[in-house]
């Protein structure tokens, strides 16, 4: 190894060793050291960076400890205490018990057993009702207790009684090291053995959209005897299926709501394309290729792009993503041994940012995209453009698949007279779209923060690169793409947007197992799941490369179905599904499985078509639309179910079917959704035309002012109010 490449290896150390003597120390032995001395090294530094977060644990949020109820139940010494001293004074007994609450020295003795001052109160609160509600006291502790009353003893004698009373109201105190040890996350690349125990090779695919770094990673893909694609989306895992097969190499798919084998008797094919969550950790591989690596440090999904990089059992592993991920990613491989060879590309057709806003829609030309963030502005959009006679195509994240595809389709077909688009970014990933120009309607995005509160944040350099890069693509009719906004005034942001440099990743992500809550659950038998994982999550130790995921989502469906009886790993597979929670339709159909669940009762078709109403009747207006789009939900939610509990829901294969028939349902309602649109405009008593708009016809202000929406007219009152529409929060669609 040269001494250049030593210095670069240990540059990328810098942020675990910042210390100037470790860095003069390290130029000073590269003379007498070769590759496999500065890579023992460099895991050492790492090592010692874990051994050092180690000691420095935190203390665990005490505000998640729920005390449990202690029943009032007849001890086993029955009356002994009374009948060998008196009966208690309950009125002496209460001013004992508060002088001891004030007692300093027993509070700090507390603190050092785990009650910090919230939990020492709570538990006094707790052993003063059960002291003086309860009928008959424990005899050792009536007999201190009158002791204590009579002048014979000391108000610190009843401290290992109350300490006794706090361990069974809060059960962790008494395990809370094995708590510890089972939420430690620092080391997640011991949890996967087998891949420890081969010497990968790591090739990373670096660039940005359109630059053809996952086209070289799926050749080699496809020369391998066994491979796996490991994909965000699940149009990119049916786009690697079909490529794959059509190549002549037999290849199967796996999502999370369906499996196909090629072969006809079901054996495996060497080959599967699968999306990101359902790789498996197990399976040898010759090749592995894992897309979108910037994804890693999503804060819903980044455990998964973190499981299959540290997990995947392949000889060779592509991974394919921006050019801000290598360092990290080059980081995070050293302290498993592995070197990355990193491949650098340039983007095949360049794409410019024009120096003029769109402004109005009179202005939009054949290959437009516009890009919007909510469905309101799209639905909006569409109806303004079909009055200037235009025909536009749409796509946004809860459309299905078929449906998305069709009309990609229809905006790529020259021959069709649709030559606008209106998207969200949910073309940012996963469709092959002939678009000229790329036009932002807005660069606010909604986002949930840390919180769970909704909010308006400007789109990352990330996500506006990701959006551009989708102008002009290679294999498009377009050769040069084009970039621009629909208002004056966002094309400076826009500017300075894109000329930012992509922040680097800094950190990749965790989730809590299965296994992990079953242990959790075995010392804390009378925890909520929700509990559990809010303790586990406080209790996690993490190493600065690693985040835990975001669990909101988890929560949520885990408090919806908390009431009903189900053994642990049936709730946790239960509250792992990807569903969308904003729509109460599919929540309420969540809450319908598992009740039936529960019960032991199998979901068969006919369940399911009684619940949905089946068959369902071509949309009239935009509420059935978003309805149908609900119900294609349901349906992905049972098939992603059924792959869990095969007995349960063992109608697959008649759901699937049903799904295929809704989603050309939906398919032909957003053909004509500008007809949808009219008839609620109609049904909500606003005029079928845009003759009455402000600035006369069609010229309502776009994403400005009150842009059109779809009015609805509430029962109180008979006013129209504008609904807000959800905002898709489906990643793998």
């Amino acid at each position: 190894m040269s001494a250049h490449r030593c210095m670069v290896l240990l540059s990328r150390a810098k942020p675990l060793v910042k210390t100037l003597s470790f860095r003069n120390s390290a130029a000073a032995m590269l003379g007498r050291w070769d590759s496999g001395q500065v890579h023992r090294h460099l895991r050492s530094v790492f090592s010692s960076r874990n051994v050092s977060s180690n000691s420095s644990s935190r203390p665990p949020d005490t505000s998640l400890f729920v005390p449990l109820d202690i029943k009032s139940d007849q001890t086993s010494d029955g009356t002994v205490g009374a009948e060998l001293t008196q009966p208690l004074d309950k009125s002496e007994l209460l001013k004992v018990l508060n002088r001891f609450y004030k007692r300093r020295e027993m509070q700090r003795l507390a603190a050092e057993h785990g009650l910090d001052a919230r939990l020492f109160h709570q538990a006094f609160i707790s052993f003063r009702k059960y002291v003086l509600e309860m009928g008959t006291l424990s005899a050792d502790l009536h007999i201190i207790l009158n002791d204590i009353c009579c002048g014979a003893g000391h108000v610190d004698d009843i401290y290992p009684y109350f300490m006794r009373h706090a361990k069974q109201i809060f059960p962790m105190l008494d395990c809370m090291d094995d708590l510890r040890k089972i939420s430690d996350l620092r080391v997640p690349a011991d949890w996967y053995p087998e891949a420890r125990a081969i010497q990968r090779k790591v090739v990373f695919h670096a660039g940005p959209t359109n630059s053809g770094k996952t086209h070289h990673a799926i050749q080699r893909y496809l020369t391998a005897k066994s491979g796996v694609y490991c994909g965000p989306l699940k149009l990119l895992a049916h786009e690697i299926f079909e490529k794959s097969n059509n190549a002549g190499v037999p290849c199967d798919l796996v999502t999370g709501e369906e499996r196909t084998f090629v072969d006809p008797e079901g054996r495996q094919a060497g080959h599967v394309a699968c999306t990101i969550e359902m790789c498996s950790a197990t399976t040898p591989f010759e090749v592995a290729v894992i897309d979108e690596i910037q994804m890693i440090r999503d804060p819903s999904r980044g455990w998964a792009w973190t499981r299959a990089l540290l997990g995947l059992c392949a000889e060779e592993i592509h991974v394919c993503g921006e050019t801000a991920a290598i360092d990290f990613i080059t980081e995070l491989l050293y302290t498993t041994g592995e070197e990355v060879e990193v491949r650098n590309y340039e983007r095949l057709t360049p794409f410019s940012l024009l120096d003029q806003a769109v402004e109005s829609l009179d202005n939009l030309r054949p290959g437009d995209c516009i890009v919007c963030f909510s469905k309101n502005d799209i639905y909006s959009l569409s109806r303004q453009i079909e009055v200037r006679g235009l025909e536009c195509a749409v796509i946004y994240g809860s459309l299905p698949p078929g449906t998305k595809l069709s009309q990609a389709k229809k905006f790529n077909d020259p021959d069709d007279p649709c030559k606008i688009l209106i998207a969200t970014d949910a073309i940012g990933m996963g469709l092959n779209l002939s678009i000229k120009r790329i036009i932002f309607n807005s660069l606010k995005k909604p986002t949930i923060n840390e919180k769970g509160e909704k909010e308006m944040d400007t789109i990352s350099t990330s996500q506006a690169l990701q959006i551009s890069g989708r102008a002009g693509r290679f294999s498009s009719m377009f050769k040069e793409g084009e970039v621009t906004t629909m208002h004056r005034d966002d094309l400076p942001v826009l500017k300075e947007i894109l000329s930012r440099t992509v922040e680097p990743i800094e950190a990749a992500g965790l989730h809590p197992t299965a296994e992990q809550i079953e242990m959790f659950a075995y010392h804390l038998p009378q925890a909520t799941l929700s509990n559990l994982i809010d303790i586990f999550v406080s209790l996690s130790q993490v190493d600065g490369m690693y985040f835990v995921c975001n669990i909101d989502d988890f929560k949520f469906l885990a408090d919806m179905i908390q009431h009903i009886p189900l053994n642990l790993r049936s709730r946790y597979v239960f509250c792992t599904a990807p569903i969308n929670k904003k729509q109460p339709f599919v929540c309420t159909s969540f809450l319908k499985f598992a009740r039936q669940f529960s019960r032991d009762e199998p979901l068969t078709f006919d369940w399911v078509c009684r619940h949905i109403s089946w068959p369902l009747a071509t949309p009239r207006n935009i509420k059935d639309l978003v309805h149908l789009e609900a119900v294609h939900d349901v349906l992905d939610l049972y098939l992603w179910l059924s792959y869990r509990f095969m007995d349960m829901f063992p109608d697959a294969n008649l759901v699937r079917n049903a799904q295929k028939e809704l989603d050309a349902t939906i398919q032909e309602g957003v053909r004509n959704i500008t007809g949808l649109i009219r008839a609620s405009e109609r049904q909500a008593g606003a005029p079928a035309s845009l003759s009455s708009e402000p600035n006369g016809p069609g010229r309502w202000p776009i994403g400005r002012g009150v842009p059109p929406k779809l009015w609805v007219r509430r029962r109180t009152g008979g006013a129209q109010t504008a609904p807000s529409a959800p905002v898709c929060c489906r990643t793998a669609c």
